[in-house]
């Protein structure tokens, strides 16, 4: 259910956040731990136990945090309570995280008809910002809503209109290259993985901030559906692809959280805007195909897609030479293979930048883990009739060549990172439903927000 932060709500009922076997130490009334140990309520991680009071009505309740688990999974409370006003009965040792999480844990998808419930209101934590936690929320649910939505209303058109309407809430400026326009101002892979659809490809360009302030570009991956081109993907394969443009929707929510703060930078996103489909002008493998950079790629996978549009896109961004440029994509399978769904792996030789992400990615329980640019794996890129193949013949270490792959379009840029994200939810978490999810973007929010405040 939706949940409301409010400063000051003095008939709120109290939250006791639990330990495992740690009743006794909370010190509770006997009636409420007469009440936990009839209903078999020892802490364990996740579990909420309303407590009814003398004459009926709710006294209070208690959740679980088992051994230790993060802030975040207070996220819970917000689909567990019951309606109505609370507070956490004690201080949090992480409280903006604390209200972050209840607020993202309430976070539903309603576009579609699915009611978003009723509405929970929860005292703000003390010394929490509401306008900073409420502008992480936003950003997120901006990631998670165009995820969700399904191709037939989220096509190259439509994300276009996604970023056009950020750009207006925050008077940023947006301008479009779009069709065989792709071709004159030499964007060809762009142009060539997007041309088989009826929804025609598009490099969508916002710019925010003050000419003179450091630039801060962000890259997202903007696939808005991924059949695997000719080398066409099975149908179990395109069930999620509606999230194939996860990128570019994590990239706004990050935009969105930047915007919204005000942050003292010249802020660019990139966003190659394709629907990867089938008809007679797709391109096909063998193909080689000129970048905007000059190199020359072979093409030995239509479904390696991705990293084509992102190279454009790269090169564009890597000519202003930003101080920060990050791109972000549903890059690899190979990235869940390594670590799973929920940690993506990033890649970046900026060993400054590595090590503020890694401290952002634990301070806010937004998971993140470095992976190498191993270099000796560049020569498996090798093709024997142009510059590069966009895949290796092997499949060993796909997201890390993957990445090499697009580092040879960053040349110029140092502070460089690159994301390969899942931007999905396979179950329910504490923070959030099943479903579309912005990945990593906290973390760089913070990492931003604390080199430019």
């Amino acid at each position: 259910m939706p949940v409301e932060l409010i400063e000051t709500l003095n008939t709120a009922l109290p939250v006791h956040l639990v330990a495992s076997d740690g009743l006794e130490a909370l010190g509770l009334s006997p009636s409420m731990t007469a009440w936990a140990a009839a209903n078999g309520f020892s802490g364990e991680a996740g579990r909420t136990l309303a407590v009814p009071g003398d004459n009926g009505s709710l006294a209070g309740a208690l959740f679980g945090v088992g051994d230790g688990e993060g802030a975040l999974a207070v996220g819970m409370l917000a689909r567990a309570l019951p309606e109505g006003d609370w507070h956490f009965a004690a201080a949090q040792a992480e409280p903006e995280l604390a209200a972050i999480a209840l607020v993202l844990g309430g976070y539903v998808f309603t576009r579609y008809g699915k009611k978003s419930g009723k509405t929970l209101r929860f005292a703000l934590p003390l010394g929490v910002d509401a306008g900073r936690v409420r502008r992480i929320a936003d950003g997120v649910f901006l990631a998670r809503d165009l995820v969700n939505t399904p191709t037939s209303d989220m096509g190259p058109d439509e994300l276009e209109k996604a970023v056009r309407i950020l750009a207006a809430t925050h008077k940023a400026e947006v301008s479009v290259i779009k069709g065989d326009d792709l071709l004159k101002q030499n964007f060809p892979m762009i142009h060539a993985v997007g041309r088989a659809s009826v929804g025609a490809p598009r490099l969508i360009d916002m710019v925010w901030g003050p000419e003179g302030a450091p630039k801060v570009t962000l890259v997202g991956k903007g696939v808005c559906f991924d059949t695997g081109g000719l080398d066409i993907k099975p149908s179990l394969g395109m069930l999620l692809m509606k999230k194939d443009m996860g990128g570019a929707a994590n990239v706004l929510g990050l935009a969105s959280m930047i915007m919204a703060a005000g942050l003292k930078i010249r802020l660019r996103v990139l966003i190659p805007a394709v629907e990867n489909s089938i008809a007679g002008n797709a391109f096909r493998p063998g193909d080689v195909l000129t970048s905007r950079k000059g190199l020359t790629v072979e093409i030995g996978n239509t479904d390696a897609e991705g990293r084509l549009v992102l190279a454009d896109a790269l090169a564009l961004a890597d000519d202003e030479e930003p101080e920060l440029l990050i791109d972000m994509a549903t890059l690899t399978g190979a990235a869940r293979v390594a670590l799973g769904p929920d940690l993506p792996p990033f890649y970046t030789g900026d060993e400054a930048l590595a090590s503020e992400l890694a401290a952002a990615s634990v301070a806010v329980e937004d998971p993140l883990w470095r992976m190498p640019l191993w270099r000796p794996y560049d020569g498996r890129l090798a093709s024997k009739i142009a510059d590069i193949n966009n895949v290796t013949t092997d499949g060993f270490a796909g997201s890390v060549t993957a990445a090499l792959f697009l580092k040879r379009f960053v040349e110029r840029t140092t502070g460089w990172a690159h994301f390969d994200i899942f931007a999905w939810n396979p179950s329910d978490r504490p923070y959030g439903p099943a479903g579309g999810e912005a990945q990593g973007i906290r973390a760089l929010e913070r990492v931003i927000s604390r080199r430019y405040p």
